[in-house]
């Protein structure tokens, strides 16, 4: 069976970001349960210098739906600012990437194969194929803010467990 760029970006993608709302559900429940203003979560920075949630929920939908629409369109910038989201803001932008890949069809990303995509930050553009672009810096990116996701709700109290990261395993029929 060959893998093709589908196999390597949709259904991984699609994956996490069904985790990643796995994870925001749980840790709703868990501010109801102990009368925490979900709100408190939304700007939760694991350290200072680095970005709170917000970003995090953002990054995992810009880094694999947007990643894939970029990569039709030739040209991929970082996610721009938004406006501060509430906790069912961040769930609607998983639940909304997650639609977005479910659309998206085998032959159509399979296309993608050698395509030209621009990264543009600031005064800079890298080019790449479309599979670098998408394997190389997507979807390590995409990775990293999931794990942050997960990291900044479990630091929270969320009562998570690596297997709410991961989520089912696909094991041989």
């Amino acid at each position: 069976m060959a893998f093709e760029l589908y196999d390597f970006t949709v259904v991984p993608f699609l994956r996490t970001v069904t985790q990643v709302s796995w994870v925001l559900d749980k840790g709703l429940d868990f501010c109801r349960e102990k009368g925490i203003d979900p709100q408190e979560m939304v700007d939760t920075r694991l350290i200072g210098d680095m970005r709170p949630l917000q970003f995090q929920v953002q990054s995992v939908a810009h880094h694999s739906a947007q990643a894939i629409e970029a990569v039709q369109g030739g040209t991929f910038t970082p996610p721009p600012p938004i406006e501060t989201q509430d906790y069912a803001g961040l769930q609607a932008m998983a639940a909304q990437a997650r639609a977005r890949l479910e659309a998206m069809t085998p032959g159509v990303v399979n296309a993608l194969v050698g395509r030209e995509v621009v990264l543009k930050i600031a005064d800079r553009e890298l080019p790449f194929t479309a599979e670098d672009f998408l394997l190389t810096f997507s979807l390590p990116n995409f990775y990293f803010h999931a794990t942050t996701t997960y990291d900044i709700l479990r630091m929270k109290g969320v009562p998570l467990q690596k297997r709410d990261f991961l989520g089912p395993l696909k094991l041989k029929a």
